[in-house]
């Protein structure tokens, strides 16, 4: 029978944003640690963490909403000495100020990239083939009056750009090859172990390409590497998928382009300044969005926990923590 130990005995951790997938599971771990939740207080944040959280050595961070784990909130907490956060990306940390206070951090590794992946491939499917126009199409009433609905485009045998072939973009190519696409890649060296076509110039892999989809990390390099020159080298047939981060891609560029019929669609889980997206793209029936929701899944959520919870005892413990960002 395991020993129940006094709360006031337990690590403090920091939880900082009320994420759904915590919140659900919060109390299967209550008993290992004791969670500072600044959502539930009046104060405003850095009040908080300052009158609360001063000897707080651990956080827990979720990417979503507008919180960044910035050099403000870092004054706040000179005790930190790790960061864990939930997301494959680490664009919400300012992992310069971090590193350089000697502070580590554990993210969510490849854990996500299985269902980034699918979510990929499916807004791939769903933009070609106009799955989710004909699905309102069909709910409006508009097929027994207007009668022809607009036909979409194959997949099978498409020229396929993946912009960031890591794991998530090396397992987007994995699905896409049971398609009979011909794929090839953008990154910033040439991978030696992989059959694809490489090119080290986006703008050029646009140019031979049928659909773009992104998967690379957003860094200052990156930012708007996805620019209106290469939407319109990628032709009126072309298509977009983004599962990366919202800023890769010039948003207004994009929004003139669709309008203009500069290319065909784009299939988007990311946004430039989510969660706020702009109205055009609510009107735009070849474009199909979804709430940043790629690597969130039944399974995925219960991962993540199990894993940033693994990542918390092995630094309470003195032990190498589980998935180290090494940057």
């Amino acid at each position: 029978m395991a020993v129940e130990i006094p709360s006031d005995e337990l690590h403090q951790v920091l939880v900082l944003s009320p994420p759904f997938e915590f919140t659900s599971l919060e109390s299967q771990f209550q008993n290992r640690f004791q969670f500072l939740n600044p959502w539930n207080s009046n104060l405003p944040l850095l009040q908080f963490l300052i009158s609360n959280a001063q000897s707080v050595r651990a956080c827990l961070v979720m990417p979503g909403g507008r919180l960044a784990v910035s050099s403000a909130i870092l004054d706040c907490l000179p005790s930190l000495e790790l960061v864990v956060t939930t997301s494959a990306g680490v664009d919400h940390l300012h992992v310069a100020e971090i590193r350089r206070r000697g502070v580590a951090i554990a993210f969510a590794g490849n854990l996500l990239s299985q269902d980034v992946a699918d979510m990929a491939v499916g807004l791939l499917i769903d933009v070609l083939r106009n799955i989710s126009a004909g699905d309102r199409f069909v709910r409006q009433g508009l097929w027994p009056t207007q009668g022809d609905f607009s036909i979409g485009l194959k997949l099978s045998g498409k020229r396929i750009g993946i912009v960031g072939l890591g794991k998530i973009g090396s397992e987007v190519a994995k699905r896409l090859e049971g398609f009979g696409c011909r794929i090839s890649y953008n990154s910033r060296t040439k991978k030696p172990l992989v059959p694809y076509s490489h090119y080290s110039n986006v703008h050029e892999l646009a140019t031979n390409c049928d659909a773009l989809i992104i998967c690379c990390c957003l860094t200052e390099e990156t930012r708007h590497l996805i620019n209106r020159e290469v939407m319109v080298a990628l032709g009126k047939d072309g298509v977009i998928i983004n599962v990366g981060r919202g800023a890769i891609i010039d948003e207004k560029a994009m929004i003139e382009c669709l309008i203009q019929g500069e290319i065909k669609g784009a299939g988007l889980d990311v946004f430039e300044h989510e969660p706020e997206i702009p109205k055009q793209l609510f009107n735009l029936d070849n474009v199909v969005l979804s709430p940043h929701a790629a690597g969130t899944t039944t399974e995925s959520i219960v991962g993540l926990t199990e894993l940033a919870f693994e990542n918390l005892e092995a630094f309470f413990s003195n032990k190498p923590l589980v998935s180290p960002f090494l940057d």
